[in-house]
């Protein structure tokens, strides 16, 4: 995976992408020190840049090298996580057209029994237009 944004290397260094297929990708992230809010638990931007970095990843899998540039972006938090936490990242494309694209991503926070509770929800659109 190609790092093109330094804020990426600093908050995503540790991310493995688990799969991609198009229109759809995940990847897990442990939650580490540099994660966390002064109560220690998952800052708010961490859950924006995953929105932001899992909505243009989407888009990539539609074999777009360029995944343009933000319009948008929303982020609801549901839930926390805190640092040993692992959270598993799921980005969704809705539409690609022409002009702009649409993504949704879920962040949940992975149990050791494998049960999963939903931390954050993102909408991203992107204008794509090349």
């Amino acid at each position: 995976m190609r790092r093109n944004s330094p804020i990426y290397e600093f908050l995503l260094s540790d991310i493995l992408l688990v799969s991609a297929s198009k229109g759809v990708v995940t990847a897990r992230l442990p939650v580490k020190l540099c994660h966390l809010n002064s109560k220690g638990t998952l800052h708010g931007t961490v859950s924006a840049c995953l929105t932001d970095w899992a909505g243009g990843l989407a888009i990539a899998t539609h074999g777009r090298e360029k995944t343009g540039v933000s319009t948008d972006i929303h982020t609801t938090f549901l839930s926390t996580a805190k640092e040993g936490d692992v959270l598993e990242i799921e980005g969704r494309t809705d539409k690609v057209g022409g002009t702009l694209a649409f993504t949704s991503v879920e962040i949940r926070k992975v149990g050791e029994d494998g049960a999963s509770g939903v931390v954050a929800m993102g909408s991203h659109t992107k204008y794509v237009k090349q």
